[in-house]
Parts: C-alpha cells; structure tokens; sequence
C-alpha cells in the first residue's frame, strides 16, 4: 500500500479514507481492493455517477440505446464528445490489458465483500458536459470539436511508472494548467465543482468510516472541500441557455431576411444573388460537413437541401436531418452497439461503427452548416452594401 495515495481525515467522530488513482492503473485497482479489505468501512464511495455505473457493470447497456431518439433530442453531440472523452482511458487501458475503470469495479466488488454500503458519489456525466457546452461560445464549440477529433489520431503509448506518476500533484497541476490555457472554465466544472460534489457525497454517506475512490486529480480539492458545506441542488443545475444567443439566434435570420427582401426590391438581379448566394453557402458546406464523416450520397444531398433553411430557424439543425437519413440507410445493429466500447480506440473505428459514424455525421453536417451560414450571411451583406451604398 502507498501511503501517498492513502488520505485519512477525520471530521468529528467519523474517518473518511480517500484513496487517489489512476484511472487505469493496475496498481490502483491492486490498492483499493487492499484498502478495502484492510479498512472494512461502513461505507464504500466511488467516483461514478448513475449512467457510468451502468456503463462499466452492464455490458447490454449500448443494446437498449436508439440512435433515432437521441438525434431528435439533440443529444448527438454531447453523447459524441462523452464516447470521444472516455476514448483515451480506453485506448491506455487497453495498452495495460486491464478493464477501463478496474479501480472502481474493484470498488464495487471488494464493497460488496464485506457487506458496505455503496455509495455513488459523482455527478451525472450528462449535467457536467450540459455545464460545460453552455460555457462556450460558438467557436469554443468548434475548437473544442476540433480538438476532440484530432486526439482521435493520436495514439501516444506511456509506461506504466509514468501512469504512477499521474497520481503526484505536480503532475496534475501541470496537466490542469495547460488544460485551462485553452479553455478555463472546463477547469471550473470538470474538476472544482465535482469537488464540492464529491466532497459533499462523501459526507453525507451512512457510517463512522467511509472510503472513498477517487481520480487522483480529485484529491487536493475534495480534502479542502470535505470541510464546507455546498448545495448538490445547485451543484447539478443545468444552466438555461443565454438569452442573449437566444436572441442572436432569431434575430440574425430575420435581419439576413430582412436584407434580402429589401435588396430584392430595389435590385431584383442583386437580391436574386443574395438568395442564390445563401443556399451555395449553406448547402455547399453542410454537404461538405457531412461528406467528410463519409456519410451516404442522400445524407449529403439532405445537409444541403436542408441547411439553407435550418440556419434561418435556431429550432432545427441540418445535422439532425443528415443524421436521420443516415441512421434509416444505414440502421446501426445490435453489433455496432456491442462494438462500440472496442471501435472508439480509433479514428477508423469510429468511422467504421455506424452508432459513432452516425453521431459523427450530425456534427460535421452541423459544423458546416453553422460556417455556411457566417459566409454565406456576409455576402449576403455585402451584396446588400454594394447595393444600397456603392
């Protein structure tokens, strides 16, 4: 047992014992089931939520999902960039030929060994990622895309004794900092406020000694947390989408309709290139979106009958349309859901798998589009411009 990653705190007459991992380390695993064992708490808690619970204990899980009713309630891309995020731990698991999350399956087990209680400390993965794409703006959501896509083709192997030392806070801090360098607030809700929500489950479970499983990054903060008390109401509130994007979004198709029917009254060839002008823009890149995720010819020709029309309306995604008609060509099977949790170690896999080659689809198609319409609504402006002032 390392005593380095062993955090025993008593508040009152109660011992907590917070055990720091690494997510995939077999040495994690090998030290909660000592602890456990060792310890025999009232109470065993573990850094999952309720759907990751279900994730990593029931293999069927992917069976039972419909790719049709999560493209129409507009949940493709958050479910994208969860499959993309849990890639990574994937692909180093694979690389140690150990579960991903063993350590918290270790958790799990050794709980119900000695008859504790089993407590799920974290929030649900749905309400942090919610929480966190409310805290970017448009082209935040583009990089973050981007980047997310790009560490598909990376495929960087480390040793073992250098996952030990992602347990040391030096390295932590170091991987955090340069986290936040691209995007701060991720920072905030990935970590900060998971800490006070860890911090605040773990106080709140039954029992006189409580051990708790927790990603090493947790560690500093769910210590100086331990001691406050915070709002898991509050905590688990997904913010309301900005008004003022709610705003922009109905007010930028109504002044490009706007500009369009005022040129198209005084200069009816000029007005005829605004529109001309806005389908080419909208369709052309909404079909180039969707043709690079390899989708079907009807998909592509859907993104760019569609996209014209669904950037005038914040309502409606020509992603969602490219997505549906994807998705009833080529109907993912049992097979692909089963494969899901093998095909995400790759680009190809994801490409190959038609659940994460449709998801891919509804965001690329949707990229497109969105940088349609910015192209395609300057030259409309400028079209209007070279008419009312030239």
């Amino acid at each position: 047992m390392t005593e380095n990653n062993i955090h025993r705190i008593v508040i009152e007459d109660r011992e907590i014992i917070l055990i720091g991992t690494a997510h995939v380390s077999k040495k994690s695993a090998e030290e909660v089931q000592e602890v456990i064992l060792t310890e025999k708490p009232d109470t065993v808690c573990v850094e999952l939520c309720q759907s990751r619970y279900k994730t990593i204990t029931d293999k069927d899980k992917w069976k039972n999902t419909d790719i049709f009713s999560i493209i129409k309630q507009g949940k493709a891309v958050l479910l994208l960039i969860n499959l993309v995020l849990s890639s990574y731990q994937k692909r180093l698991a694979r690389q140690f030929g150990i579960e991903p999350g063993q350590e918290m399956l270790q958790g799990i087990t050794s709980a119900r060994e000695i008859g504790a209680t089993l407590c799920l400390a974290d929030r649900d993965i749905q309400t942090t990622l919610m929480r966190i794409w409310r805290r970017v703006g448009f082209w935040g959501k583009i990089k973050l895309l981007f980047q997310l896509l790009f560490s598909l083709v990376l495929s960087e192997d480390i040793s073992e004794e250098e996952m030990e030392k992602m347990k040391t806070q030096d390295m932590l801090t170091s991987t955090l900092d340069e986290m936040s360098n691209s995007f701060p607030q991720f920072k905030t809700v990935l970590v900060d406020e998971r800490d006070q929500y860890l911090a605040q489950k773990i106080k709140e479970a039954p029992g006189n000694k409580v051990v708790a499983v927790l990603g090493a990054a947790h560690i500093p903060g769910v210590t100086g947390e331990l001691n406050k008390e915070h709002d898991l109401k509050l905590l688990t509130k997904v913010p309301p989408a900005s008004k003022t994007g709610k705003v922009l979004g109905w007010s930028i198709p109504i002044v490009i309709l706007l500009l369009i029917a005022s040129t198209f009254s005084v200069d009816r060839t000029a007005g005829l290139d605004q529109i001309i002008s806005w389908i080419l823009w909208n369709g052309s890149l909404a079909a180039l979106g969707t043709l690079l995720a390899l989708a079907h010819p009807l998909s592509i020709l859907v993104a760019f009958i569609v996209s014209p029309i669904s950037s005038l309306n914040p309502l409606l995604a020509a992603g969602w349309f490219a997505g549906l008609m994807e998705a009833y060509i080529r109907k993912p099977n049992v097979q692909d859901f089963e494969n899901i949790s093998e095909d995400i170690h790759s680009l190809q896999g994801f490409w190959r798998n038609k659940v994460t080659h449709v998801l891919l689809v509804v965001v690329l198609a949707n990229l497109g589009s969105s940088i349609g319409a910015l192209v395609g609504g300057a030259d409309v402006i400028r079209h209007f411009i070279n008419t009312f002032i030239l």
